[in-house]
């Protein structure tokens, strides 16, 4: 049912994006208890890059033909919120063609909170220098009781989705998420879909949805982690009951290219993209590899059926594979 819905949407087609990970950061001060990404001042493997650090990076990815930039990171305790203009527009500037998508709702909050903006000033402003969409991290579950056992420094899941759908009205697609495979139960799984889907039906601007298998590795939370039957329901049922945002992710990083792969027939119609560089997940575990050629993406797609193409960040063909 969810491959018939998938094609019925989208066609034969699976979309690929040559893209680039950056994460500026992984000092944080909201220290959820799932991460195994953030680190406080003096711990070490705790970093932070510089504006030139971010260039650099931006740059070797842009002469490998990046089309976007992906950027999220932790909370740092003492970036002011000009630093976090100063990026895009720096970014926008040097490749103005180049799409930025940059900061979770949860880094927006954070930068409302240390500026003295609100939040839709907040992203005004990030518009105004060069954003020109948002990831769709930071939900993990809108379940209360997950939420305060989890992650009780982080907003809320009405704040979360608040911020969404006023970057929507604002004109700023986003993605939206799901970390699943702790201790949330199905019920709450499924209580986050359909929150999602009511978003969606207020305030449209979701592009695409994407499962995230958590991974325990270096997090206290004692839980061994997904199986491929759970990543492959999940995956089915939302597409299933998301059938007002158009795409569904098999994020690769942290499926694994196999069960990403099967994905395609579970509903996805997407596999991310190249990314170059992933901390977070592999942080805690994952041992997915940190990049893939569009070569094999293009490969991936193909045996699992589907017709690969090759997409901008916001689902434009710009190559199809026939």
């Amino acid at each position: 049912m969810a491959d018939t819905l998938s094609r019925m949407i989208n066609g034969p087609y699976a979309f690929f994006v040559v893209n680039r990970h950056i994460n500026p950061t992984n000092l944080c001060v909201n220290q959820c208890r799932f991460c195994a990404f953030y680190r406080k001042e003096g711990d070490k493997g705790a970093y932070e890059l510089s504006l030139q650090d971010i260039l650099k990076k931006a740059r070797e990815a842009v002469e490998q033909g990046t089309r976007e930039l992906h950027i999220v990171g932790g909370l740092h305790p003492r970036w002011p919120f000009s630093y976090y203009l100063e990026i895009v527009k720096e970014l926008k500037k040097a490749w103005p063609r180049v799409h930025i998508k940059a900061f979770t709702a949860v880094e927006i909050e954070h930068m409302a909170r240390i500026s003295g903006l609100s939040t839709e000033e907040v992203l005004i402003q990030l518009k105004e220098a060069g954003l020109d969409s948002m990831p769709g991290g930071g939900a993990e579950v809108f379940s209360p009781q997950v939420r305060e056992a989890l992650c009780p420094k982080k907003i809320s899941s009405q704040d979360w989705l608040e911020i969404h759908k006023k970057a929507h009205r604002l004109g700023i697609k986003t993605n939206c998420t799901l970390l699943y495979g702790h201790i949330e139960t199905l019920e709450e799984r499924v209580e986050h879909l359909i929150r999602l889907r009511e978003a969606q039906e207020e305030a449209p601007g979701f592009l695409a949805f994407i499962p995230l298998a958590f991974h325990p590795e270096n997090t206290p939370i004692p839980v061994k982690g997904t199986t491929g039957i759970d990543d492959l329901k999940t995956m089915a049922i939302a597409r299933l009951l998301l059938h007002n945002i158009p795409h569904i992710k098999a994020y690769w990083v942290m499926l694994g290219e196999r069960t990403a792969q099967v994905a395609l027939t579970f509903g996805a119609d997407d596999l991310e993209g190249t990314v170059i560089e992933e901390r977070i997940t592999h942080m805690a575990g994952a041992t997915s590899p940190q990049s893939i050629p569009k070569k094999r993406l293009v490969n991936l797609i193909r045996k699992a059926g589907r017709t690969p193409v090759e997409r901008d960040a916001l689902y434009n063909h710009l190559r199809v594979y026939h």
